[in-house]
């Protein structure tokens, strides 16, 4: 009964000061959404496709072997690992120092994904200039696919697709309605825990039932707050009679005194 109660409380004192809580959701839910569109640097990403195969036969067609194909599956894992290794990205950025990258740069952010029970690879590279992802990308797979005979001692990584440098797509990053809703939803939480903060840490009892739940006493009367207005609208005559009543307070009170 106490916790149902308490809830009573608490959704009363959320719904007697809602426009706080509204108040906070929108400057967060107009923040998110600002910082979004006009803050945040749109991040593009760029991929190439590979496909992890058996080598090519005399007659230039690929040898379906099953096992071939599982071992080519279970090597997908060994070259996840080398393609972040600086004996790769050390490659790149000798080759490409237009791009401006580091081989930290390189290895902390590029990404080398793959379905599974697929022997396709993807490797994909996020910038805030798309024509530099897709140099670092395509860079990344050719080094890539020279260098794995050189370390693996075979040849079984062609490259599938490779990224278009004057194509413009969308950005990836921001999101600019996932910002929005998230940022809808914590200045929400954050509007319901200000009015909380500012209830606890109110010691005014203004109400009856104030004075019972927190002293557990009964209120034995209560004084209204009178509005200036209210005080300027009283007759003449209630003022009147409030002054004479007054004076023969006062009258007795001098022949008391006599």
């Amino acid at each position: 009964m106490t916790n149902q109660l308490d809830l009573k409380q608490l959704l009363a004192l959320i719904r007697k000061k809602l426009w706080i809580v509204i108040l906070v959701a929108v400057i967060g839910t107009a923040g998110a959404g600002s910082y979004s569109l006009w803050v945040a640097k749109p991040v593009y990403e760029a991929y190439t496709k590979l496909i992890v195969n058996s080598t090519l036969g005399n007659a230039g067609a690929i040898k379906l072997d099953l096992n071939m194909i599982n071992t080519n599956l279970s090597l997908i894992n060994t070259y996840k690992e080398i393609i972040r290794t600086p004996s790769i990205m050390d490659l790149v950025v000798e080759k490409n120092p237009e791009l401006g990258l580091t081989t930290e740069q390189l290895m902390r952010n590029i990404r080398f994904s793959s379905v599974n029970g697929t022997q396709v690879v993807t490797v994909s590279y996020l910038d805030t200039d798309y024509k530099r992802a897709a140099k670092v990308v395509n860079s990344v797979s050719f080094v890539f696919q020279q260098q794995i005979p050189l370390i693996m001692k075979v040849d079984n990584v062609y490259i599938l697709h490779t990224a278009d440098t004057n194509k413009q797509p969308s950005p990836v990053k921001p999101e600019t309605k996932v910002n929005i809703a998230i940022g809808a939803v914590v200045s929400l939480m954050f509007g319901i825990m200000l009015v909380l903060l500012l209830e606890f840490f109110d010691d005014r009892i203004r109400t009856e039932e104030a004075v019972n739940r927190y002293l557990g006493l009964p209120a034995l009367a209560v004084i209204p707050a009178i509005k200036p207005n209210d005080y300027n609208s009283k007759t003449p005559t209630m003022a009147a009679g409030t002054g004479n009543a007054f004076s023969s307070g006062e009258a007795k009170g001098e022949k008391a005194n006599g």
